[in-house]
């Protein structure tokens, strides 16, 4: 199952380059344009903005928050099930919302289990893209990432007509059956590593197998009933099959038969070699928080995704609570900066190549200017303006492309496992509390003004404590100077975890 030089960067890498695109269109496409049935659930279900506005934070952040268990499930059981799988959650989800009695449904329905499925398609597709590409692994990953944008530009106009048509419930339906071509979307990607959950049930029947030639059978040997005396070599696969699930290297303990004490210091070895296992990975993360730069890069991350995320859920509440437009836009303000966070996704990973750019403090910079059109969006008293803001807005949020660069730059490459783990969870908490929290100052104030004005001020604190924090005077162990260059490696484990 290894890859040859043949098989990367290039053949059926391409093929797998648009499957993975057409994935995350597919998935992300209706969360990443949530904006546009916000205002038909308000009408729909009557609830105040602040409980509404669950639905959207939860499909955004319930996918980062799971990360680490997305990531696991792909190590395990590799791209094309966890894709087929992640195809009948998000279409079931949104099938399910279109049944919704209630916005309390509506959150579990597509909030957790369309955002769960989402998180598990962004871990397979980026997983499996690296596993086929090294030289041109940017270019291949920049190529899927940017799915999600044109996903949400092409699914703010489509389901504004299919409400238009069909009403709210029928698009529902309709975009739900067409997620389901996520599973024709994982017949295109083809394994180069066997997963690990198939290494481990090989190493079981390997070594079950190597009893039976090895050792003499015992008569009360793996008994299967009470009355047996003698078992045959295929009962004795048979139960030895299942017990897969336990690690090869551990099926020894349940084959020892050199009597009990031996067998119950054996298990305590195991047990003692987990937990040894888990305290040095617990150990890592403790040592990776105690970096300055990387604690100040969780906290900006946690309140840019505080502040920069409410907008894509309330822009079009917004133009239409103020009366700046009339009925439903060709273009929707979700469009729009859908299509400009797939430009900043691309220029600002250009920008980040350049040897003299700080990426820290052209993160730092994008949370500034970002902060400072929150700010703007109150003043704005024109759909016009809002179109612009929209714009530079979804520019400055395609800084998310450069998070797994920063992180590797901080931490090295030997830790990104656990640090993007972190970073993840602090992301994906900003998104899930973003959304109620401006939700809930337009319920006590009825104005947006000053939920935008928090929203704002959040952004800039952000990005005064990642420049405060980074500044050459705390003489932080790896400087911009000396840090060695980003070298990526085709290790699944790391390509995983960066999923």
């Amino acid at each position: 199952m290894a890859p040859s030089a043949k098989v990367l960067d290039g053949g059926w890498g391409w093929a797998i380059v648009v499957a993975s695109f057409m994935a995350q269109l597919l998935a992300y496409g209706s969360p990443q344009s949530v904006g546009v049935l916000y205002p038909e659930w308000l009408h729909a279900y009557q609830e105040g903005k602040g409980m509404t506005a669950w639905v959207g934070s939860l499909v955004g952040g319930v996918g980062l928050i799971a990360s680490p268990i997305c990531s696991a499930c792909v190590d395990n059981f590799g791209a094309r099930p966890v894709t087929i799988f992640s195809g009948v959650m998000v279409a079931g989800g949104l099938m399910l919302s279109a049944f919704a009695p209630n916005v309390q449904f509506l959150i579990f329905s597509y909030g957790i289990v369309v955002g769960l499925g989402c998180g598990l398609v962004y871990a397979a597709t980026l997983t499996i893209t690296c596993q086929y590409f090294d030289k041109r692994r940017g270019l291949a990953l920049g190529i899927v990432t940017t799915g999600t944008s044109v996903g949400a530009f092409i699914y703010a106009t489509a389901q504004n007509e299919l409400i238009a048509l069909y009403g709210l419930d029928g698009c529902l339906l309709i975009i739900g059956a067409l997620a389901l071509n996520l599973m024709a979307c994982a017949g295109f990607m083809r394994p180069l590593y066997m997963p690990g959950y198939y290494l481990k049930q090989k190493a079981a029947l390997e070594r079950s197998t190597e009893e039976q030639l090895f050792e003499k059978p015992q008569v009360n040997d793996l008994q299967i009933t009470a009355g047996s005396t003698v078992t045959s070599p295929e009962k004795s696969l048979t139960v030895k099959e299942m017990l897969i699930t336990i690690d090869g290297k551990d099926v020894g303990v349940q084959t020892d038969k050199t009597g009990s004490f031996l067998s119950g210091w054996a298990i305590m070895k195991v047990i003692k070699s987990k937990q040894q296992a888990y305290s040095r990975y617990m150990h890592s993360m403790y040592e990776i928080l105690q970096d300055q730069a990387m604690v100040a890069f969780c906290f900006a991350v946690f309140l840019f995704s505080l502040g920069a995320f409410p907008p894509v859920l309330f822009i079009e509440d917004v133009a239409q609570s103020q009366g700046l437009i009339e009925g439903v836009s060709v273009i929707p303000l979700v469009s729009i900066g859908a299509i400009a966070s797939c430009v900043g996704k691309l220029a600002l990973g250009g920008l980040v190549d350049i040897r003299w750019i700080n990426s820290i403090y052209l993160y730092a910079f994008t949370m500034f200017a970002g902060g400072v059109t929150l700010l703007l969006l109150p003043l704005t008293k024109t759909y016009m303006g809002l179109q612009i803001l929209s714009a530079v807005l979804g520019f400055f949020s395609g800084n998310w492309s450069l998070t797994s660069y920063i992180t590797t730059q901080i931490v090295g490459l030997d830790r990104l496992t656990q640090a993007h783990g972190i970073l993840m969870f602090f992301g994906g908490l900003g998104i899930m509390l973003g959304p109620p929290v401006v939700g809930w100052f337009f319920d006590w104030t009825q104005s947006y003004d000053l939920a935008f004005y928090f929203s704002g001020s959040c952004v800039v604190l952000g990005g005064c404590i990642l420049t405060l924090l980074t500044l050459p005077c705390w003489n932080r162990k790896h400087t911009e100077n000396d840090r060695p260059d980003v070298h990526y490696t085709s290790n699944c484990d790391k390509v995983a975890s960066v999923a």
